[in-house]
């Protein structure tokens, strides 16, 4: 069975196993119209559209995003793009054992990056904020471990959420030898705890969609009430509670942005300049996975529409 990076244009009679992502129903123009299915499909080494011309009333009952099947299709170009023109798809499953298996995933293992999470709560000093991250951390454990940072755009594959936070921490720690006047217990609590929101924001790591709740109030707002309940919960109260709260609902650094207010502490703003800085490097990161060396991308809609280039010396 051939993995989904290494399909090419030209390639025909593919056969697969892969799991379905999105999928739309439209119909094709003209006095004859059928049914059609857009599809895109994915495996954890990427993703390919395709198309099922005259779908029959079977496949569009049974075919559903977060589907495991066998297929069989041709590659063609279309638009500069590789698509699949589907031959035939079978075999239709939705065991969430089987789904896993397709899911794109974090460079470094869950349960090692949970390992090296808790590392980094241990180093926080300060009581209070130590408490409230060590509950809501222990509480949201399982989901931590493997949900997605987003549902598209930036780490939105398995234990995205983990991944991001780490690589956080760790530029954390390389820009207080900078900035030692930094407050190392907020930082570090702000970085734990600045999306935590996402595992109520979000549907899980099979075909992230957005919840109702998420919907409704964004895993900013999510966050900070957590934190919040927490302290009530543990009897917490005083300044630092008041921080943490700060450091979660400013860290988009933008009204625009979602946070309904700007940092206003050193470490607040640097948890916005961290938090922005790792989610662009992995727009970048996937942008140029796609391309040879010397070669510019598609327009990337997450980084304003540019165009990124992958320099020859990258080899």
């Amino acid at each position: 069975m051939i993995k989904i990076k290494d399909m090419k244009c030209g390639d025909d009679n593919v056969e697969f196993t892969a799991m379905i992502s999105h999928i739309t129903l439209g119909k094709t123009n003209g006095s004859h119209k059928s049914n059609y299915l857009s599809i895109t499909f994915q495996d954890e080494t990427g993703t390919i559209d395709a198309k099922l011309w005259n779908a029959s009333q079977e496949h569009i009952d049974s075919l559903k995003a977060g589907a495991v099947v066998r297929a069989k299709g041709d590659i063609i170009k279309y638009s500069d793009n590789r698509q699949m023109k589907i031959i035939s798809i079978d075999d239709v499953s939705y065991q969430h054992s089987q789904q896993l298996q397709f899911l794109a995933k974090a460079p470094i293992d869950h349960d090692v990056m949970m390992k090296e999470l808790k590392q980094y709560i241990q180093r926080i000093s300060n009581t209070k904020l130590y408490v409230i991250t060590k509950h809501l951390f222990e509480k949201n454990f399982e989901k931590l471990k493997v949900y997605p940072a987003a549902s598209k755009n930036h780490h939105e594959f398995a234990s995205g959420l983990a991944f991001h936070t780490l690589s956080m921490l760790k530029v954390a720690d390389a820009l207080m030898t900078v900035y030692p006047e930094l407050n190392a217990d907020l930082l570090y609590a702000g970085i734990l705890l600045h999306d935590i929101g996402k595992t109520v924001e979000l549907s899980g790591p099979v075909v992230p969609t957005y919840t109702f709740e998420g919907q409704m109030l964004g895993h900013i707002s999510i966050a900070q009430s957590m934190v919040y309940a927490s302290a009530q919960e543990l009897n917490i109260e005083g300044e630092e509670v008041t921080l943490l709260q700060h450091m979660i609902l400013s860290h988009h650094g933008k009204n625009e942005y979602g946070s309904p207010v700007l940092p206003q502490i050193r470490e607040a703003e640097m948890l916005h300049m961290i938090d922005n800085m790792d989610a662009r490097m992995n727009m970048f990161n996937k942008a140029l996975e796609t391309l040879e060396v010397g070669e510019t991308s598609k327009r990337v809609f997450s980084l304003e529409n540019r165009t990124v280039y992958k320099p020859k010396m990258y080899e």
